[in-house]
């Protein structure tokens, strides 16, 4: 790939991140159709895997769509963060894709706590920094395959 392209393409990355971004607010925040209006009091879950065993417990109860939507939800909700700050950035790996991940799900369960928004959820956290780092092994698989085929198509001329 020229080094235009590249660039071309490191800009759409930037583009569908911040899109994204905004996508993100919206729905953490301000979405009331999935429970986002203000409480007040506190809610917080300071006990790993507490909220998971729960939603896990209760399925029958809670029914599946609640289910899904909070434990895969919170998982795919992250893929595209750990896509796009693969794309959009000229370093990428693993790890800082794990930690950004998390530092990302960090800020926005403490600023649901702070808001009264939703909860502050260490089960979140762990999900959504799974989601982010499901979202770089995309990548990187979709980045392999994208340099095979160039070098083939180089081989071809």
């Amino acid at each position: 790939m020229n080094r235009r392209k590249s660039k071309l393409l490191r800009a759409v990355g930037k583009v569908l991140f911040i899109l994204y971004i905004v996508f993100l607010i919206y729905f953490l925040f301000l979405a009331e159709w999935y429970g986002r209006s203000g409480t007040e009091e506190y809610r917080y879950n300071l006990e790993l895997f507490r909220e998971i065993r729960r939603f896990l417990t209760y399925r029958e109860q809670l029914g599946t769509f609640t289910v899904f939507a909070n434990l895969f939800g919170n998982i795919l909700i992250f893929v595209p963060f750990g896509f796009f700050i693969s794309m959009a950035g000229k370093t990428r790996g693993f790890f800082k894709t794990l930690f950004c991940s998390m530092g990302l799900s960090l800020c926005v369960e403490v600023a649901q706590l702070f808001t009264k928004v939703g909860s502050f959820d260490v089960d979140d956290i762990l999900l959504n920094t799974i989601g982010g780092v499901l979202g770089y092994i995309i990548f990187s698989i979709c980045n392999l395959i994208r340099r095979r085929y160039n070098v083939r198509k180089r081989k071809k001329r």
